[in-house]
């Protein structure tokens, strides 16, 4: 079927980090549907210094949350997500890496839900466990880098006629011009859907990441330390990165700072962070290890898990308190326009990336 006789769909999504821009991916690759899509951000991919949004500070690879053993969702996001990522190594956007998970007790064995997700898992022996560690576990996995892999997204949406149009929004009334009558509208703006007028969803939470980029050869597997299923505010973890651009380069984190707003750098945590991830990989303290870059960035977090569903929302919109701000025409008809929210994702955007992204199409089009 040509372009021309299938039905032409305007959708406009809020938000344009690694969640907003697969969703628009996807949609563009559908075989039933041409969505007209309009791609409406404060913050956009070459905004890598802005931290008023996450994309750009992510460790970008994957690694095993807790919610994954209770949420199905989320393992079938993840799975999609993982099994997609493998297969675009080839690209050289993704680095497949060997991985090691370590712990001082056997705590880390107790959510082992992953273990068919992942490539190549096992438990390390005692002899491959360095000191002072009791348990180890080792896995293949995926990591990009977000600047390599989020200009990689806006390049090919670009090529497939995606607009992107930089603005802030504050209400959701200042969408619905570009929505008009027949649109769909996709709410992927992450923690700024706590103050996103019309959303207001106050159980988005930030979780504040602190973190080193570093040049170094000869660093090669993703390890992290864990205490148990979960993870402490302090975390240690060195994750090897692709190179298109740069090469040999490594993430070393950080914090998980749940409930922390503070994107100042703090270079006591800083020192901490290298000193950790150095007792992992000792290379680091050699000469020749160059500090590329401190990062704070925000992880968009929310209690009750993700937020992937639909919503119908009268536009404008209409408070009895009267506070609603005036866009302008007060005698605006009053529409119910769809809402397809996809945010919340923490410290997994990348990892649920492309899994989200398909189930955010099926709503789409139950909902067209």
């Amino acid at each position: 079927m040509s372009s021309d006789s299938k039905s032409h769909v305007p959708l406009v999504i809020l938000g344009a980090g690694v969640i907003g821009l697969t969703i628009a991916y996807v949609a563009t690759c559908d075989s039933d549907v041409v969505f007209d899509i309009t791609i409406v951000a404060r913050d956009m991919p070459g905004d890598w210094h802005s931290q008023a949004w996450a994309s750009p500070f992510a460790g970008a690879s994957w690694s095993p949350h807790p919610l994954g053993a209770t949420d199905e969702r989320v393992r079938r996001w993840e799975q999609k997500t993982f099994d997609r990522l493998w297969e675009m190594a080839p690209s050289g956007l993704v680095k497949r890496s060997p991985s090691k998970i370590l712990g001082e007790t056997d705590g880390i064995l107790s959510t082992l839900w992953w273990k068919d997700l992942v490539r190549d898992f096992s438990l390390l022996s005692e002899s491959e466990i360095p000191a002072p560690y009791k348990v180890g576990i080792a896995f293949n996995t995926v990591t990009v880098d977000p600047l390599e892999y989020l200009s990689w997204l806006r390049s090919e949406l670009e090529s497939r006629g995606v607009v992107f149009r930089r603005q802030c929004i504050r209400s959701l009334d200042e969408v619905k011009p570009f929505v008009g009558k027949t649109g769909l509208l996709v709410n992927a703006t992450s923690l700024g859907s706590r103050s996103l007028i019309g959303v207001e969803d106050t159980a988005m939470f930030p979780i504040r990441g602190q973190s080193i980029i570093v040049e170094r050869t000869g660093l090669q597997d993703f390890v992290t330390v864990r205490s148990g299923g979960g993870l402490s505010e302090q975390v240690t973890s060195i994750t090897p990165r692709p190179g298109l651009t740069q090469t040999n380069t490594a993430f070393l984190n950080g914090t998980h700072q749940v409930g922390n707003w503070d994107t100042s750098l703090d270079m006591s945590v800083a020192k901490g962070i290298f000193e950790r991830c150095s007792v992992l990989a000792p290379c680091l303290k050699d000469e020749g290890t160059k500090i590329i870059m401190h990062n704070v960035g925000l992880r968009p977090d929310r209690k009750g898990g993700p937020r992937v569903e639909a919503e119908r929302i009268s536009l404008p919109l209409v408070r009895s308190d009267g506070l609603t701000p005036n866009m302008g025409d007060d005698a605006e008809e009053q529409r119910d326009v769809t809402v397809i929210h996809a945010y919340g994702m923490g410290a997994a955007g990348y990892q649920r990336s492309w899994g989200v992204a398909i189930d955010v199409l099926l709503l789409l089009k139950e909902n067209m």
